[in-house]
């Protein structure tokens, strides 16, 4: 004979030689005659360690005492507890809890299709395990290419989605769809008279079909660059350096043009297209160098010239004015024997006449 007490938070399971015979409530207990009682918490599953759950299932004495439910293959249940998301049965198979306590309800989703339907929240698919789904983003700017098992499906647009995990091979390419530069970087060009130019060029485009850009073409931005270097080729190819430095402008538009040209076969709308750097040849550089610096040095000759010459009619000029004019004269002295003044610190005079005739006469070496 044994006792055995059952708390409130407990349930008994009464087993004779083995064999499951009943469910016992809180109290206490003799046991005798080959009895023995395995103990359950309530607030945990229903699981037994000497039965199958089916075996407990089948007393109909419990049927208002157990909840149960069964997940399918590709199906998940979501387990409320008091109509709070208490956690996710993700494993095939039959649960059962106590349902004396706590009101127990489930919500099967089915995760046969990649897609999550908007009947299923947000909220709950951001507690789920990441491991059950996955979690796309588009922002404003991007477009995304859905693919089931590497299988094109559609284009997703601005906003979140969420596709179950174990469906499919869930992928996705985004693609932006804002305005691009890129540095196409220049090979060595020959022009018409053998120099080897590096060109480099920027180019600003946007995609027009994201479908077709990414299922069609391999490497885009690889086509766009050797479509951009063909048409320097050919406008390079037939000027020579001299010519196509004083022209950048026609350079430039004339890749845009070409390029524009191909903006259906490249699925792009090229925007604009510009001549960033040309890149002369070391020895064509020291050259060019040394003619603008033989050329800025006969501009500044010519210029010291014309400088020279008109100091010189000016000074003709003043010349004439003073040989007509005495008066002019007189003050052109006296601003000169200003000037004089400023700089000397003493004149000692010795002699008759007022002072300003005995410094005319020193300036003019009539004076002692």
């Amino acid at each position: 004979m044994k006792k055995i007490t059952i708390s409130e938070n407990q349930k008994g399971l009464v087993f004779v030689n083995g064999k499951y015979e009943k469910t016992i409530g809180a109290g206490k207990y003799t046991l005798f005659g080959g009895k023995t009682v395995e103990v359950l918490r309530v607030n945990e599953p229903v699981h037994s360690v000497n039965c199958e759950l089916e075996t407990i299932l089948a007393d109909d004495r419990l049927k208002d005492s157990i909840v149960a439910v069964e997940v399918g293959d590709q199906q998940i249940a979501l387990h409320y507890v008091n109509g709070i998301l208490h956690e996710v049965l993700q494993r095939t198979g039959k649960y059962a809890f106590w349902s004396e306590t706590a009101e127990h309800t489930f919500r099967l989703l089915d995760m046969s299709k990649p897609e999550i339907g908007d009947d299923v929240p947000r909220y709950i698919l951001e507690q789920l395990p990441r491991a059950l789904c996955t979690k796309v983003e588009v922002a404003d700017y991007q477009k995304a290419l859905l693919y089931f098992d590497n299988k094109f499906q559609r284009v997703l647009e601005v906003g979140t989605y969420y596709f179950w995990s174990n469906a499919a091979k869930v992928t996705v390419r985004m693609v932006d769809t804002r305005l691009t530069q890129v540095n196409i970087t220049g090979q060595e060009i020959m022009t018409q008279d053998k120099v080897a130019l590096r060109i480099n060029l920027v180019c600003s485009y946007r995609i027009t079909d994201c479908v077709k850009i990414l299922t069609e073409i391999d490497d885009f931005e690889e086509q766009l660059h050797i479509a951009a270097q063909m048409a320097l080729r050919s406008y390079v190819g037939r000027y020579k350096l001299d010519d196509l430095l004083a022209n950048k402008d026609e350079m430039s538009a004339y890749v845009t043009e070409q390029l524009r040209a191909k903006e259906q076969e490249l699925f792009l709308e090229i925007v604009d297209a510009g001549i960033k750097d040309i890149i002369l040849p070391g020895e064509i550089r020291d050259i060019m160098n040394t003619v603008l610096i033989a050329e800025k040095k006969a501009q500044a000759s010519v210029i010291t010239r014309r400088e020279e010459v008109a100091s010189t009619r000016s000074l003709l000029n003043t010349a004439k004015l003073m040989e007509e004019n005495q008066t002019l004269y007189k003050l052109k002295e006296l601003e000169y024997m200003e000037r004089i003044c400023e700089n000397v610190g003493n004149i000692n005079l010795n002699g008759s006449g007022d002072m300003l005739t005995q410094l005319l006469g020193v300036i003019g070496g009539k004076g002692a």
